[in-house]
This record gives C-alpha cells, sequence and structure tokens, in this order.
C-alpha cells in the first residue's frame, strides 16, 4: 500500500484514508437514494437503478483511485438526472430505454474525447486565476448546497433566498452539527468532519430527529429492468431533439467534470507549479468509463462529486481513499437499511466546513487585474446562484476573452479559451 499510493510521500497513512474514503462514501451516499428517486419519475424501476447507482459509483471511483490515484469520487451527478427524467423523457415524451441511449452515445464520444487527449488541453489551458474562482465557486456552491439542505435558508418568492424556521427541531440539529464541526475544526482536532458527523448523528438519535432502521442487511433488487436497454436502443437517436439532447449529456458531464476535478485538485493542492494537473489523462479517464457503462447498468450520466472535498479535508490524499470510498459503496447495497440514519442535517455541517475551506482559493486571484476579476467572480458567485458548476463556468469563460480583448491582453488569451467562449456561447443558446 505505501509503496502503490507513496502514502508517506504525500504524509498519510492506510487508517487515515479509509476514514477518508467512509467520510466522503458518507458525504455521498444520499445519491443511492436520490437518483432512483429522480429517474423513478422517468418510469424506471427504482430498485434497478439503485444498484446501477452503487455499481458505476463503485466501479469509477476504484478505477480513479487504483489507475489516477487520486481521492476523487465519481457517481450519478444532480442536475443532469432531473434533465434526464424531467425534460428529455417527460418533457420531450422519450422513452426511458431511448434517454439511456442518448447517454450511451454521449459516453462514447465522452469516452473519445478522453483517449484523444482533448479534455486534457482543455483543462490545462484555463488561466490560474479562473482555476481558483473554479474552486472557490465550488466552494460557495456546496456550502449553499448544505445550508440549505440543513434547513438555515429556504426558497422565498419575495426575495429568492431567505432565512430558514430556526426553530425547526431539524433545522436546531443542523446547528448543532455547525457548531461542533466547526468548533473541533478550530481546536485542531484530527478528522473534525467525521467526528461532527458521528456527534451530529448521534445526537439526532439520542432526540428522536433520526430513527434507527428495523433492520441492517437486505439483499439488492435486481439490476434486469434497466441493464443494457441503452445498447439495444441506440438506432432510436433519429431526431433532432435526440441529437441535442445527446450534446447536452455531452457538454454538461465535460464541463461539470473538469470543473469539479480542477476544483478539488486546485483545493487539494494537486495542480503543479506549471498549473497543470498531475495524471489528469488518467484521471479524466476513470469519469469517461462512468459516463460510458454508467447507462448500460442503467443510469444518468456520472461525473466527479464535490463531497470529495470532504474526504480531502479529513487528510485523503492518494487514490487509497477513492479504493475506499467505493469498497463502501459496494457493501451499501447489502446495507442499504444502515444509511437512512444519514440524513441531510448530518451531511449539511460538513459541506458547510469545506465551502469554507475551498472558498479561500478567492485570496489567489488578481483582483487589480479586472478583466480576470470579473470573469472569476462571474464563475464563483454563478455557481450557487444557478446550482450549476457548468453554469457558472459559462458566464466566466465567456466573460473572460471578451473584456481581455477589450482591454488589449488578447494575446494572452490562449485559442482554446476563445474556442470555449464560443462553445459556451452556441451551449447557452440551444439549451
Amino acid at each position: 500500500m505505501n509503496q502503490y499510493f507513496k502514502l508517506r510521500e504525500n504524509h498519510t497513512t492506510i487508517g487515515r484514508e479509509i476514514l477518508a474514503g467512509l467520510t466522503t462514501f458518507v458525504s455521498m451516499a444520499y445519491i443511492l437514494f436520490v437518483n432512483p428517486s429522480v429517474l423513478g419519475a422517468a418510469g424506471m424501476n427504482k430498485g434497478a437503478v439503485f444498484v446501477a447507482t452503487g455499481l458505476i459509483a463503485a466501479i469509477a471511483t476504484a478505477f480513479m483511485g487504483i489507475v489516477a490515484k487520486y481521492p476523487f469520487a465519481i457517481a450519478p451527478g444532480l442536475g443532469i438526472n432531473a434533465f434526464f427524467a424531467y425534460s428529455v423523457v417527460i418533457g420531450m415524451k422519450v422513452p426511458w430505454q431511448t434517454a439511456l441511449a442518448s447517454v450511451f452515445a454521449a459516453g462514447i464520444l465522452f469516452f473519445i474525447l478522453t483517449v484523444f487527449k482533448i479534455r486534457e488541453l482543455v483543462i490545462n489551458a484555463i488561466p490560474n486565476d479562473l482555476k481558483a474562482a473554479i474552486a472557490a465557486g465550488i466552494g460557495l456552491f456546496i456550502g449553499f448546497i448544505g445550508l440549505s439542505d440543513g434547513g438555515i435558508i429556504a426558497a422565498s418568492k419575495d426575495t429568492m433566498v431567505t432565512l430558514g424556521n430556526l426553530g425547526n427541531p431539524t433545522t436546531l440539529l443542523t446547528i448543532f452539527g455547525i457548531l461542533l464541526t466547526l468548533i473541533l475544526y478550530a481546536t485542531k482536532i484530527p478528522a473534525a468532519i467525521f467526528l461532527g458527523m458521528i456527534g451530529t448523528t448521534l445526537a439526532g438519535i439520542i432526540t428522536g430527529l433520526i430513527k434507527l432502521p428495523s433492520s441492517l442487511i437486505s439483499l439488492p433488487p435486481s439490476l434486469s429492468p434497466t441493464f443494457g436497454r441503452a445498447i439495444f436502443n441506440l438506432g432510436q437517436i433519429n431526431t433532432f431533439q435526440l441529437v441535442i439532447a445527446t450534446l447536452t449529456f455531452l457538454l454538461v458531464a465535460f464541463f461539470d467534470t473538469a470543473g469539479t476535478l480542477v476544483g478539488l485538485a486546485k483545493n487539494a493542492g494537486f495542480i503543479n507549479d506549471k498549473g497543470e494537473l498531475p495524471r489528469a489523462g488518467k484521471a479524466l479517464m476513470s469519469d469517461s468509463i462512468g459516463m460510458l457503462v454508467g447507462p448500460i447498468l442503467g443510469t444518468s450520466p456520472t461525473t466527479a462529486y464535490i463531497e470529495s472535498s470532504a474526504g480531502i479535508a479529513v487528510g485523503g490524499r492518494t487514490g487509497l481513499t477513492a479504493l475506499s470510498t467505493a469498497i463502501f459503496f459496494l457493501l451499501s447495497l447489502v446495507f442499504s437499511p444502515l444509511l437512512t440514519v444519514v440524513t441531510s442535517q448530518v451531511t449539511a455541517p460538513a459541506l458547510i466546513l469545506v465551502g469554507i475551506l475551498m472558498a479561500s482559493n478567492l485570496a489567489e486571484i488578481d483582483w487589480k487585474n479586472f478583466p480576470v476579476a470579473a470573469s472569476a467572480f462571474l464563475i464563483a458567485i454563478g455557481m450557487p446562484l444557478t446550482y450549476s458548476i457548468s453554469d457558472g463556468i459559462s458566464l466566466g469563460f465567456i466573460t473572460y476573452p471578451i473584456l481581455m480583448l477589450v482591454t488589449g491582453q488578447g494575446k494572452k488569451v490562449t485559442p482554446i479559451m476563445y474556442g470555449l467562449g464560443i462553445v459556451f456561447v452556441v451551449f447557452l443558446i440551444l439549451v
């Protein structure tokens, strides 16, 4: 383990990596239940989607850990699964089998772009200031998610967002968890995030706000209702609408994953002095495997998960963290009843603390250079306000080349960044 994952070089231990993997898993385990609920609205078998979600998360994350050796986890993405269910299947009245075929076609294109290192070129072409903005934006985004999931902020017709009901018992549990986690971290207690989650869970059980499951083990449902349907329905992608849907799956997955990988790597200190991510090709291949195999199993597009930052904050630095997360996903298929104790009130404090840590990347942006500052600001604030990593990136990437041109700094912009600006304009118009 030490030799393969270079644990000593990365100043970590086997125990710390496994704990980090467990923290990442617990932080993102909600997708095991949310994804079947969303795709179930499209008529898909919820039990099969549950198994497909856990399997593809385990496969892609294990590949990330063993081959790319990074502590990043991959699973079906939120947001894009809603586009799959509500826009494509329900809105366009496309059978879910055909929609899965559309995801599989996007996965093939995704894989080709990865093999020819086009995605790696794009990531390395992003200026360091904008990479810092992406990392900070993801921090603001997951902090926003944590505050929302915990009930501390709520939707409002008048002001869009407002303070939640702080007298609600579950919200009070979140507040307790936040204070506990922040105190643990501020006093430099090891594994503060994970201990905060355990403390919040115990408080919820003691107060009756979190119910213990009646059983610990259950056999996983059958995968047969969804397995292989994507391949058999490829020929049904024969309309302009479905071509646009396929391209949308491709673009959202491309930039969601690229943005997340850049943000996580930047925050963890994996970006080198040249502004590049070592072994980027292998890391990108990991999520392309997920994008390709996921629809065959029976789920919507996969993406790198921003919750990986929770494991990184605990001390995860190598692929052993990701491998541990993958193993926990496999175990979850049998121990799924136990996951019900991991409520949004338990994960919210972890997300908020990680959001605080990632937002510190704002300090690395050159705020005196207005074109850079404006583009970075739009990326950072755009992610939580549009509830999308790719949409936030698009706002900054369109603005950046325009402002650099009009201020006489156009030569500093690479051809790839000009091309990305055009791609995002077309993307926003079509979608």
